[in-house]
């Protein structure tokens, strides 16, 4: 059986492990934002339940990530650079001169203490002058 061999005997991989994690950690990051964004549509006096229960979820998340030493980066609302590690969908709607900013990520930057995991997407948005 050529997959057991290439597993092992006691499962998948460490990098497969990792590929597995980053995967639901990029998941769990896209349900936690549609989650607040649905928060913003319940009565004053529902939300503030549900909204301690995403912040609870969002924390945990991000304290188990950083302890298998991976974290969740998101750029919105700071300056585009062409550099960074995310690729941008809406870059060819922009001149190369106009100045730009991260209006949306679409799905973040994972990072490890080795450097970057997985890079992400982001919708942009030109400066007013």
């Amino acid at each position: 059986m050529a997959d057991t061999e290439e597993k092992g005997p006691i499962g998948p991989s460490l990098d497969e492990t990792r590929k597995v994690l980053v995967d639901i950690a990029i998941e769990s990051w896209r349900f936690a934002r549609l989650f607040g964004r649905v928060l913003s549509k319940l009565e004053a006096g529902e939300a503030p339940r549900f909204a301690n229960q995403l912040g609870y979820f969002s924390k945990s998340l991000e304290e188990n990530l950083q302890a298998v030493n991976l974290k969740i980066v998101t750029l919105e609302g700071h300056p585009y650079d062409p550099g960074v590690a995310a690729s941008a969908l809406n870059i060819g709607d922009f001149a190369a001169d106009d100045v730009l900013i991260v209006d949306q990520m679409v799905e973040p930057i994972i990072m490890s203490l080795d450097g970057l995991v997985r890079p992400g997407t982001v919708m942009l948005q030109k400066v007013a002058k």
